[in-house]
């Protein structure tokens, strides 16, 4: 007996559709048997997949990528769409190096239509598409597949109000698997809203107006008709967001049964206007553990199918230890509070909401609102640390420069995940935030190289200083080197005469093992690590470069603003005469693999970082 005796046969959206329609089920059921499989083994978004099964397969089924267009905001959930759009022989390189992405990317197929990543941005996307092809002439379908989570994201909400009032066919498939917009409740409600979406009732309607359109006022009749729907409609159902901003709302359905779901987009593509479909969908359906716990299950590595437990057994990283102090910190002083953007979990805030509900806000996934409120906490006295990975704050630049630094507000930026994290890739690698917040004016940025360090660090940025601070640390754990240095805005941690390596966070390892190799071939070098990277005293590194006369400047971030190019510009502007190198990110956005992989890749790791060094001291 075949493994997968559907799945194996659907290599193209073409190939689905020939698909007999009673089979549909058992092709879903194959999917989601194959995406725990797979997934378990690479790790992935797994609960959002499960979840959007049927809703993926129906997209496929009534459209056709790439002539039409097809979008998932964020990109979570995109698994289903890239096993049915022929890829799913590559699922074992997903989020590895040289993989296939766990994201939508163009550069990996023509029925990816836009790069992928970053929540709320679908809908604005899919209406700059669907404007595009009007101008151009060209008729086809936009659809694009957003959750609700993505919904409490502002830009959604631009977006939504300016493409209801623009007339053009954009479907957008509302992918609700936790809360309700739309406020339907009573039972005449759902028996109104289960005739909606039966197909009769489209082709009644359709036959109606028809029929209305070939007698004398029967376009009058017609609006009539309508209002008094609207009016009902109104009256039980209450009207819809959607509707308000001038969308065609379908739904609420199942979003788990492919027949209604299929139903519904044939019936949205006739309508050729603005269209909201409103999915019900089971987070984690089809797989008890991820079902139960979907939170669990957003982002796995991989794990044990049977019992659900990962492979590898959690650690402590930087985000526990950020919550922990957090907590501490707070039970000292009762004007901490903590702000997150939909990452409680994430950021290792969920003991602090346990323990503070009161001074815990979780704002949804909307990073500016996040920063200017935590603007407005600290106007009024409290002490707001606002915990953002790097590659999310990057949406709150403004309000960071507007709404906290013009004001001098004392806001501390808890920024998780800086550096490179790894599989996730180009659009979540945090690359910017040093050049970023280095901009920022009486911004002072600290950079721990392990849990002690972050300790002090967020410590002091709460409770000592004042104005913006950003307090910058890697996703996972810390590395061999456990002595707190943050007394000190720098200090030079080996000794060396023939070049200096500098560098800072999670780098510092690999600064020690390339003096190390250096050492091993003749060469002395000297590492002198920078905790705050705004410095205001130079002193002890102009001595140390001027010592050597070479220095290497080692960074996770990328490099135009960097702050390899401040210390070259303070070198020449002090007169110090050194040879200097820079090793960073480049100028490129850095694609997926393991840390280790990616460092190699960017020649950020030892040995390249060795030989970097000896070529500067023999050049």
């Amino acid at each position: 007996m075949r493994q997968y005796p559907w799945l194996e046969h659907i290599n193209s959206p073409a190939d689905l559709k020939r698909l007999p329609a009673e089979e549909l089920p058992g092709l879903c059921a194959e999917i989601r048997e194959f995406l725990i499989k797979s997934v378990s083994k690479t790790g992935g978004h797994l609960a959002s997949n499960l979840g959007a099964v049927e809703l993926t397969v129906a997209i496929h089924r009534v459209f056709s990528v790439p002539r039409d267009d097809l979008i998932f905001d964020v990109g979570h959930q995109c698994y289903v769409h890239k096993m049915l759009t022929g890829r799913k022989d590559r699922f074992g390189t997903l989020r590895q190096l040289d993989g296939i992405s766990g994201f939508l990317r163009p550069s990996e197929s023509p029925c990816d239509s836009a790069v992928s990543g970053h929540a709320s941005s679908s809908v604005s996307v899919a209406l700059g598409m669907a404007r595009a092809k009007k101008l151009a002439g060209r008729e086809s379908a936009t659809v694009c597949v957003i959750g609700d989570g993505a919904f409490t994201g502002g830009m959604a909400y631009e977006a939504m109000n300016d493409a209801g009032q623009s007339g053009l066919p954009l479907i957008v498939v509302f992918n609700d698997n936790d809360m309700s917009i739309s406020p339907n409740v009573g039972a005449v409600a759902k028996r109104l809203s289960a005739i909606r979406i039966k197909p009769r009732y489209f082709r009644m309607k359709e036959r109606t107006k028809a029929f209305l359109n070939r007698i004398p006022g029967g376009g009058s009749l017609i609006r009539g008709i309508s209002a008094c729907k609207s009016a009902l409609r109104s009256a039980v159902l209450k009207e819809t967001l959607f509707e308000l901003m001038g969308f065609e709302y379908l739904g609420p359905a199942d979003g788990n049964d492919v027949y209604a779901v299929c139903a519904l987009l044939e019936q949205a593509e006739k309508l050729q206007k603005p269209v909201v479909v409103h999915l019900k969908t089971v987070k984690g359906k089809g797989y008890l553990p991820s079902q139960q716990a979907p939170g669990d299950f957003h982002g796995v590595s991989a794990f044990d199918t049977v019992t659900g437990h990962p492979v590898n057994a959690h650690k402590t990283d930087f985000s526990a230890v950020f919550g922990q102090t957090m907590c501490r910190l707070a039970a000292q002083n009762e004007k901490i509070c903590a702000v997150t953007a939909a990452m409680s979990v994430g950021t290792g805030l969920d003991p602090f909401a346990e323990a503070y509900p009161k001074r815990f806000f979780d704002v949804g996934i909307a990073e500016e609102h996040a920063v200017a409120m935590a603007a407005g906490l600290a106007a009024r006295g409290m002490l707001p640390v606002c915990a953002i990975y790097s590659t999310f704050l990057q949406r709150a630049y403004d309000q960071i420069l507007h709404d906290v630094a013009i004001g001098g507000n004392h806001v501390v930026f808890a920024v998780d995940r800086a550096g490179l994290v790894g599989a996730d890739g180009e659009t979540h690698q945090g690359a910017f935030d040093v050049p970023f917040l280095r901009t920022v004016p009486g911004m002072k940025l600290f950079a721990p190289s392990n849990y002690a360090e972050l300790r002090s660090a967020l410590e002091r940025a709460v409770l000592l200083e004042s104005g913006p601070v950003a307090v910058r640390y890697p996703r996972g754990g810390e590395g061999p080197f456990r002595e707190n240095t943050f007394d000190l805005p720098m200090k030079l941690v080996r000794e060396g005469s023939a070049v200096t390596i500098i560098t800072y966070g999670c780098l510092l390892p690999v600064a020690l093992d390339a003096a190390q190799r250096l050492e091993e071939r003749g060469v002395s070098a000297a590492v002198l690590k920078i905790n705050e990277l705004t410095f205001t005293d130079g002193d002890l590194l102009l001595r140390t470069v001027g010592d050597t006369g070479c220095a290497l400047v080692l960074e996770d971030c990328v490099e135009d603003g960097c702050l390899g190019q401040r210390l070259a510009a303070l070198l020449l502007e002090k007169g110090v005469n050194a040879r200097l190198r820079l090793c960073n990110l480049g100028r490129r956005f850095v694609q997926q693999g393991t840390v280790e992989q990616l460092y190699t890749v960017c020649k950020i790791d030892a040995e390249s970082v060795a030989e970097a060094a000896k070529e500067l001291c023999h050049g």
